[in-house]
């Protein structure tokens, strides 16, 4: 299982003209291929008379799954530019494609890969992209007594807090980097004399900034 990666934040889109001719970028997080293939009808079907919908997506953790198509315009100009663009952000799970309505000026190769790249840029910016991390969350017992300690120190460390249940025993559940298990152990052992429990639960992804 894939510990960390780069996908993009959510839906996203954009629009530049390059020589009069418009060219709209939409991008979103998939986790197939289906859902890649069901965006991209989606958009064709609200650009039914634009002249061109191009497309790429790279889906799975290896990139096993990648797809490019030029949607009309000459071969290689739009989709794999698109596809290269993904690539050399380290993105996964993404699909994007570029809409382009013609404005009456031809743009050759070297402008279609130029602008198409630019495109899928410019929409990237506006989808965002994140860092998504592995952590365990971690659930820790401890007597009310500790409560005050053991919650500042938390909310004042580099564990993201998820929540707190008020049982029988204050209950702090927090994420923790995979591989990191054993040392936030320890800082808990430290910091209670031993007297918390340390139970870990599930592992989920977190999504950070870039």
């Amino acid at each position: 299982m894939r510990k960390d990666y780069l996908t993009v934040k959510g839906f996203g889109e954009s629009e530049i003209i390059i020589q009069k001719s418009r060219f709209l970028t939409y991008i979103n997080r998939v986790e197939s291929e289906q859902q890649a293939q069901a965006f991209i009808e989606e958009i064709k079907a609200k650009h039914k008379s634009a002249n061109h919908n191009c497309s790429a997506y790279l889906i799975g953790e290896h990139d096993s799954i990648q797809k490019a198509n030029d949607d009309g315009e000459p071969s290689g100009t739009a989709g794999f530019p698109m596809l290269e663009v993904l690539k050399k952000q380290g993105l996964k799970d993404t699909v994007v494609v570029v809409t382009r309505y013609f404005g009456g000026i031809k743009l050759g190769g070297g402008g279609l890969i130029r602008a198409y790249g630019k495109a899928t840029t410019e929409g990237l910016m506006a989808a965002q992209i994140v860092e998504r991390r592995l952590h365990h969350l971690m659930k820790v017992s401890v007597d009310y007594t500790w409560l005050g300690k053991v919650e500042n120190e938390i909310r004042t460390s580099a564990y993201p807090l998820d929540r707190i249940d008020y049982a029988e025993a204050v209950e702090l559940f927090l994420y923790v980097p995979i591989n990191m298990e054993e040392t936030f152990n320890d800082w808990i052992a430290e910091m209670t004399n031993g007297q918390a429990i340390v139970v870990p639960q599930t592992q989920d992804f977190i999504e950070f900034d870039t």
